[in-house]
């Protein structure tokens, strides 16, 4: 009898996930940085906020949707931009259609493993991301690349400290996939024949190339290439922020915002929106999680743009929370990724049904009828949850 490949929760999809892929490969998913301080309250502080619902007179049709930067979504949610996603053949593609067919818009990663231009073609409502990584030329010549393939929106993240341990131990991850690193990797592939049979299918190995960083005419750097060229650009400062804003005339958004004299900044910087992040946990450890940050900087810069947050979602309730914190949409990261390493496109798919019922469920039982009706009423919110950083 076959296997039924639905899965009712993103727990279930990260143990599927971890049965199918290889450990290195696993690993990299997991990720986060030093002890892993930061990555566990990402989840843990959703599980300290709790709701305040009603029993009687509640609405019986609900209206999920919402705009971000200018893109209508079917619920809130967006897929956050994550590096070579060579869990699966398909890669962002797949993620990108899983996205399209269920409503809502993708964040293209400059690192990963697809081309833009086959993105945008999968999923029109799709932000391109950038790393300050290169000269002002460079970042122009990526920028206008990626205008001319149809990227309706931009994103910058600047959230990253190249923090190196790991307590559990990093993952080992071969420079490219080439007939020596298939060799050393060969007794984890052997383990996974399924994860393995799928590339087999496809005609193809793990791409390790980040294509979108290659110059005109040249050949895609390899992850760790463009790793090591990103590792030793001088740092970005404020006036940086404003000129790379300056070229995109279009959504401009700032991820990786924890501070509110931060939050200001950007505002300054002309930003549209910022996204409220500790970069998944895998910054600087020991930055307390973004739902914590999220509503003292929603409350300062929440009428100027429009404010979201990533890192820990697990369930459509932690969704809900998150706008009853001031969030208009969160973005998902590890969670998609699961659900594509589980089942591909429809596993992705999977992932974002879960995420809308949870949604779903929870509006019903605070009684509204819309997500922008979600205040902070409707949460319970534990003594000193909140961490309010750079206040002046």
């Amino acid at each position: 009898m076959p296997r039924n490949e639905w899965f009712e929760t993103v727990a279930e999809a990260q143990r599927r996930a971890k049965k199918r892929l290889p450990k290195s490969v696993y690993a990299a998913l997991v990720a986060g940085s030093e002890r892993g301080v930061t990555v566990d309250d990402n989840t843990a502080a959703f599980s300290e906020l709790g709701f305040a619902p009603h029993v009687a007179g509640l609405s019986d049709s609900r209206d999920l949707s919402t705009t971000v930067m200018g893109q209508t979504l079917s619920f809130p949610v967006l897929m956050s931009p994550t590096g070579v996603q060579a869990v699966h053949p398909d890669g962002e593609v797949a993620v990108a259609r899983a996205a399209s067919a269920r409503g809502v818009a993708i964040g293209l990663s400059s690192f990963a493993s697809k081309s833009v231009e086959e993105v945008v073609a999968a999923n029109p409502s799709t932000f391109f991301q950038m790393y300050w990584v290169g000269t002002r030329e460079v970042l122009l010549q990526r920028m206008e690349r990626a205008r001319a393939a149809g990227a309706v929106g931009l994103i910058m993240t600047l959230d990253w400290s190249f923090s190196q341990g790991r307590d559990w131990g990093s993952p080992s991850i071969p420079e490219k996939m080439d007939l020596r690193a298939m060799v050393r990797f060969a007794p984890e592939g052997i383990m996974r024949p399924k994860w393995l049979s799928a590339f087999a299918k496809a005609g193809t190995i793990p791409d390790l190339s980040t294509p979108n960083l290659a110059a005109p005419g040249h050949a895609a750097p390899t992850f760790f290439g463009a790793y090591g060229e990103w590792m030793a650009t001088p740092l970005p400062s404020w006036e940086d922020v404003a000129w790379l804003r300056e070229q995109w005339a279009g959504p401009f958004m700032l991820k990786g915002v924890m501070r509110i004299d931060d939050a200001k900044k950007a505002v300054d910087a002309g930003v549209t929106a910022i996204s409220v992040s500790n970069h998944g946990g895998n910054n600087l450890d020991g930055t307390p999680a973004a739902i914590r940050a999220l509503p003292s900087i929603a409350q300062t810069v929440g009428d100027q743009v429009e404010v979201l947050m990533d890192g820990g979602v697990r369930r459509g309730s932690d969704v809900v929370k998150a706008l009853a914190l001031g969030a208009k949409a969160v973005m998902i990261g590890r969670a998609y990724l699961w659900g594509l390493a589980a089942n591909g496109q429809a596993g992705v798919e999977n992932v974002l049904d879960i995420l809308r019922g949870g949604v779903d469920s929870a509006i019903t039982g605070l009684g509204h009828a819309s997500v922008r009706q979600l205040s902070g009423a409707d949460v319970v919110i534990p003594p000193a949850f909140d961490r309010t950083l750079g206040a002046r």
